[in-house]
């Protein structure tokens, strides 16, 4: 009976124990000792670092007034020239008060729809996003160029070709 009065104490402080010493454990980085706390620390700080492409692009597809503060004004456009016979390309700049809402959400099923087909992909560069949207046999072609300024996302130009 003293013997099993002396396992249960004994396997609870055993516990008690090894429970405490795993919350202090050491992690190492770059040749310097961490704690849990400062790693989890510096990895928060470095995913807030830099603002995540995918998360802005929902958001500006979405939020206007989001997408109004993430557009540097007067933005540059080049656009087909409908007074030109050819359509030939010619440079605008916008103000505010010319935009209009741009979503630039996308569904792999606009691949498949009846009309207006287009892939759009994301090519990324060093502080750069395009967007590139191509129409599959309809004539629509446009780029927008994202750059990364103080660690957040604008839409600085755009190349819009489609006809």
């Amino acid at each position: 009976m003293k013997t099993t009065s002396l396992i249960f104490p004994s396997l609870f402080i055993f516990l008690f124990i090894s429970c405490s010493q795993g919350s202090g454990e050491k992690k190492m980085e770059q040749g310097r000792e961490k704690t849990e706390e400062e790693v989890f620390r510096s990895d928060e700080l470095t995913a807030s670092d830099k603002e995540e492409f995918d998360e802005f692009i929902r958001r500006f597809s979405t939020d206007e007034s989001f997408q109004f503060e993430r557009i540097k004004f007067p933005i540059s456009v080049v656009v087909p020239d409908t007074d030109h016979e050819g359509m030939a390309p010619m440079k605008e700049s916008l103000d505010k008060y010319d935009w209009e809402m741009l979503d630039l959400s996308y569904d792999s099923t606009y691949l498949t729809r009846p009309y207006d087909q287009y892939s759009q992909e994301v090519r990324f560069k060093k502080d750069t996003a395009i967007v590139e949207i191509r129409g599959i046999d309809n004539g629509i072609y446009a780029d927008y160029y994202f750059a990364m300024i103080d660690k957040k996302w604008y839409l600085v130009t755009l190349y819009e070709a489609s006809f």
